[in-house]
This record gives C-alpha cells, sequence and structure tokens, in this order.
C-alpha cells in the first residue's frame, strides 16, 4: 500500500505538467527518504537554486518514514517552481533500493538523478551528471568519490571510510566486467537514462542501487564526474550493522544470477552441512546405533541447516513461489530421496571398500551433488503459475 501526493496541483495536473517537460536534457530527481524531516526542506530549496530554469525538473520522493517527512516536503514544495511528488510507503519493499526503483518506474524525464535526501550529495552537481550524459553520449553518469576532484571527507570516521573502501574493493572483485569503468560502484549519487533502466528487472536489497543497476541493466556507455561527499546536514545515518548484512545478502544474489554461479554456491552451502550431518554421525554410531538408521537421523540436521542457508542466501528472490512449508516439505524429501539413493552407495563403499561410514557418506554426498542442485532449483523454487502467486506469497 502507498500513498501518494503532488505538490503543486492534484495528480491530473502534475501528469499534464511532465508530459510537457518529457523532451531532451528533462530530469527527474529520485530521492528515498527515512525520517528526514530536518533535510529535505534545504534540499529543495538547494535543488531550487542549482538547477537551472533551462533545465525541465521534477521531483519525486519515494518516503518510508516513521516521522513526519511526507508532510514536511509537501509544506516545502509550495515554493518550488517545479512539479514535486510524494510517494509514502506503508510496505517498504526493498528497502532504500526498492524505494529508488518505485521512483524510476514513476520517473517522466530523459534522464533520472538518484541522490540521498541527507544533503551529502550536492544538488549542485545535477546539471552537470545531465550535462556530462549528454556530451558523452552516455547511459549512466556516476557521481565518484575516486576520481581527481572527488572526496570521501563527508564520511565520518575512520571505521566508515574502511567499510566503504572494504565494501568497494570487494565488488569490483566479484563483479569485473559488470562494474568496468566505475571507480565507486557505492556510490549512491549518479544519472541514467531512463531509455536503459528495466525496473522489472531489478531486484534491490537494502541501499546500494546503482550496484543492482550496473550489474543487471549495465548501459554501453558510462562515464564519472568527481564528487565531494557532504556532511549529513541534519539527523542520523542510516548505515547500520543490519544495512551491512543485507548489503553481503545482495551481493551474494547478484553473483549467483547464473546457473553455474548457483551451482558453485549450493556446493559450499552443502559442505557446510557435512558439518552438523557427520558430527550428529559420529555421536549416534559411537553409541552403538547401526550406521544406516543413525544416517538417517543425522541426514535430518544436515537438511535442516542447509534450507535454512539456502533459503536465506541462494533463493532469496524465488521464495514468493510457494508457501514455506511446501518448499520446506520438498527440500526435505528431495533430500531424503537423494539419502535413499545414498545408502546403497554407502553400503558399497563400507563393504566392498572398506571405508569408515564417515568418510563413506562424505564421499556419497559428492556423488550426489548435481542431482541435488538441478533437483532443488526445478522442484522447490521453479516459479509457480501466476493465478498461485498471490497465495504464496503471503506464506513467504
Amino acid at each position: 500500500m502507498s500513498q501518494e501526493s503532488t505538490v503543486p496541483g492534484e495528480l491530473g495536473e502534475t501528469a499534464v505538467h511532465a508530459a510537457e517537460m518529457a523532451e531532451p536534457g528533462a530530469v527527474t530527481i529520485v530521492v528515498p527518504t527515512f525520517n528526514e524531516s530536518g533535510n529535505v526542506r534545504e534540499l529543495l530549496r538547494r535543488i531550487t537554486e542549482s538547477v537551472p530554469t533551462r533545465l525541465p525538473c521534477e521531483v519525486v520522493f519515494v518516503d518510508d518514514s516513521t516521522d513526519d517527512t511526507p508532510e514536511v516536503i509537501s509544506e516545502a514544495a509550495r515554493d518550488c517552481p517545479f512539479p514535486v511528488t510524494v510517494l509514502h510507503r506503508e510496505e517498504p519493499a526493498g528497502g532504500l533500493g526498492g524505494a529508488v526503483v518505485e521512483g524510476m518506474r514513476r520517473a517522466s524525464s530523459d534522464w533520472i538523478v538518484v541522490m540521498d535526501g541527507d544533503l551529502q550529495h550536492p544538488p549542485s552537481l545535477v546539471p552537470e551528471l545531465v550535462g556530462t550524459g549528454e556530451r558523452a553520449h552516455a547511459g549512466l553518469v556516476v557521481a565518484s568519490r575516486y576520481i581527481k576532484g572527488g572526496s570521501r571527507e563527508g564520511l565520518a570516521g575512520g571505521y566508515r571510510i574502511a567499510v566503504s573502501r572494504g565494501a568497494t574493493w570487494l565488488t569490483k572483485g566479484l563483479f569485473p566486467r559488470g562494474l568496468r569503468g566505475i571507480s565507486d560502484p557505492m556510490s549512491g549519487f549518479f544519472a541514467i537514462r531512463r531509455s536503459v533502466v528495466t525496473a522489472e528487472a531489478l531486484k534491490p536489497l537494502g541501499y546500494k542501487i546503482l550496484l543492482e543497476l550496473a550489474v543487471r541493466s549495465r548501459p554501453h556507455t558510462v562515464t564519472e564526474v568527481p564528487f565531494v561527499f557532504q556532511d549529513r546536514f541534519a539527523g542520523e545515518s542510516k548505515s547500520t550493522a543490519r544495512e551491512g548484512f543485507r548489503f553481503l545478502r545482495h551481493l551474494l544474489g547478484l553473483r549467483t544470477a547464473s546457473p553455474v554461479a548457483r551451482m558453485l554456491v549450493f556446493g559450499l552451502i552443502g559442505a557446510t552441512g557435512f558439518l552438523p550431518n557427520l558430527v550428529a554421525l559420529w555421536a549416534l554410531t559411537r553409541t552403538g546405533m547401526h550406521y544406516v538408521p543413525a544416517e538417517i537421523l543425522a541426514n535430518q540436521l544436515g537438511v535442516a541447516w542447509n534450507f535454512l542457508l539456502i533459503e536465506h542466501l541462494l533463493f532469496r528472490d524465488r521464495r514468493m513461489h510457494r508457501n514455506w512449508w511446501d518448499r520446506a516439505g520438498r527440500f526435505a524429501l528431495l533430500a531424503n530421496v537423494d539419502l535413499v539413493l545414498r545408502i546403497p552407495l554407502i553400503a558399497l563403499f563400507v563393504h566392498r571398500f572398506g571405508m569408515s561410514a564417515v568418510s563413506a557418506t562424505a564421499l556419497a554426498l559428492a556423488t550426489t551433488f548435481v542431482l541435488r542442485f538441478v533437483g532443488t532449483e526445478a522442484l522447490v523454487y521453479l516459479p509457480r503459475r501466476k493465478g498461485s502467486r498471490t497465495q504464496a506469497r503471503r506464506g513467504a
């Protein structure tokens, strides 16, 4: 659910204004906000001062706030010479990245500039971003802290600087081709042509939307302009440990977009499941239990461990296709069918080759790996028919 208000005028009047200004060089500024009531009035004032009248402009706020930010925006927008839209989301799906995607869907101009609402991104750079894109015939223009003339001085403290730098190195190492020509993939300040954005292909998680756009909707021509990261004008930073974990999950989701990468991560997750499986097997066989029933019991612990990791790390974006109990039941069924197939292999390794129960189990798990991956992807996380998705989403 969301609520939208437009200032000045009603929604129909704004639609007319938007149609009139959809001309070369026109810009929609998308600002995701979360409790930024102390900043938005100054932000709109600086945009008014910075964007020349010859550059048709509109501002779209996508707001997830729990304070009075939407009301402050509406009041401040009365003094703006350009249309200002406030879209308040009651369900902030995808975090700040999801808010940006929603704003992009509402954009009516040739260019979309994305910036934060805390004034750490200087509005005075908006015309340069668009102008550079036009001159270079680029699809994406990134405001970078890491090229000549740029600076990250607005980052408070050595810890945040180290985290930002480390995240930059990590992402560029994971996506050397997708981020080619982008020195600052962690930047939240950029301009992109509306024609190169495929909103339906984006699956944002958290606040690093530039990374999502560069990897999933990579424009052919990318350029950069330097910018100095400013101090926050008011309020507190939204960068938390929770956002950091969401960022790492987002990285993993992007990196596992291909089947080969998913199989690799599936194998790594399965390898971590060896530990609870084998420890339980060792403990049960030490009590004198025969290795066959011991393996059946121990396998359930490994199944639960793997299911939790696969759900949250590998197939997170496919969980809405089925109810959680459906996914869990199918995953457990596949794992135990796999176990039935493995037991003869284990018996063969134990009795024919004289292997221990633990080593025989490890070898059998590796042998059936590919079948487990194909079965899990096709039978547990395969998208359902459209008519069944609404009900499944409620249980995700």
